[in-house]
């Protein structure tokens, strides 16, 4: 069971503005987010925002290319169990430690985000973390060695598909919001999908990491994230919130853009099409 933060984080949200510090690491951590985040309502707002950057945060020790695979299983292992108990900022700063100086602000503020993140939604955040820590963590010990569809879709749902069950949590906990858990984790694995075709070339050449099961070719990636991204489609179907459905929209739109884009050989869509592609959100 998920039990909340003693210290400095115990019964403060209530009483708190969320800090406009953390709005600013978003944003400067990823605008693509931080667009559709402001979208939401306040308790909503403070909750998905204060998740992401939980969830970067781990994000950017799985992606580091300084640390060993071995480092990053042992550390992430240790910060998923952090996250099942009353967490100990000085225990993550330990385990931190041997890297602090080389991770970026949104890890090594992780204390702060779990701060910020309302204690009505604070468990479901810290579960969903955990989970997703560990599943980077059996990932990494085994280089993201993906032979099988199965074994995509086991990584796509710690990494994506679990985003879409957290938030399907959110939904229905703050506004009364219930949605298909299959769906949401479809949503989840559309959108990794897509960033896998993206970076397709990158993380071979760079990392020697290929997330494309053994008999795939790139076609069947992109059936991959074609039939996820219908499923996509379909979890926005249940949404009858405004302010939810318009957060869900711009990635689902930014996805299917740049599906397009790329099957069309261009490498991704551009900052002008992004921005168009906020404006029709926005006014739909």
């Amino acid at each position: 069971m998920i039990v909340f933060t003693k210290g400095r984080y115990e019964n403060k949200m209530a009483d708190k503005k969320f800090p406009k510090d953390a709005m600013r690491v978003l944003k400067e951590t990823s605008r693509t987010f931080y667009i559709p985040i402001t979208f939401l309502e306040k308790e909503l707002k403070h909750t998905v925002a204060s998740a992401y950057l939980v969830l970067r945060a781990i994000d950017e020790i799985e992606d580091h290319e300084a640390l060993s695979n071995d480092m990053k299983y042992n550390m992430l292992m240790q910060i998923s169990e952090l996250f099942k108990e009353t967490f100990d900022e000085d225990k993550y700063l330990q385990i931190l430690a041997p890297v602090k100086n080389d991770m970026p602000e949104v890890t090594i503020r992780l204390g702060e985000w779990i701060d910020a993140c309302p204690e009505h939604t604070r468990a479901v955040v810290l579960e969903a973390s955990s989970e997703m820590a560990y599943g980077m963590a059996k990932w990494a010990k085994v280089n993201w060695d993906i032979h099988t569809k199965a074994d995509l879709d086991d990584y796509t749902y710690y990494v994506a598909g679990l985003v879409g069950v957290m938030l399907s949590q959110l939904w229905d906990l703050c506004a009364g919001v219930k949605t298909d858990r299959d769906l949401a984790i479809g949503y989840g694995r559309g959108l990794q999908a897509v960033n896998i075709l993206r970076n397709q070339h990158e993380d071979y050449e760079e990392r020697g990491v290929s997330f494309v099961p053994d008999d795939w070719d790139r076609d069947d990636l992109f059936e991959y994230a074609e039939d996820n991204l219908a499923k996509a489609d379909a979890y926005m179907k249940d949404i009858n919130k405004k302010t939810i459905l318009l957060f869900c929209r711009l990635p689902l739109a930014l996805a299917h853009k740049s599906l397009k884009a790329m099957k069309n050989g261009r490498e991704k869509i551009s900052r002008s099409e992004v921005e168009e592609t906020v404006e029709e959100i926005q006014k739909d």
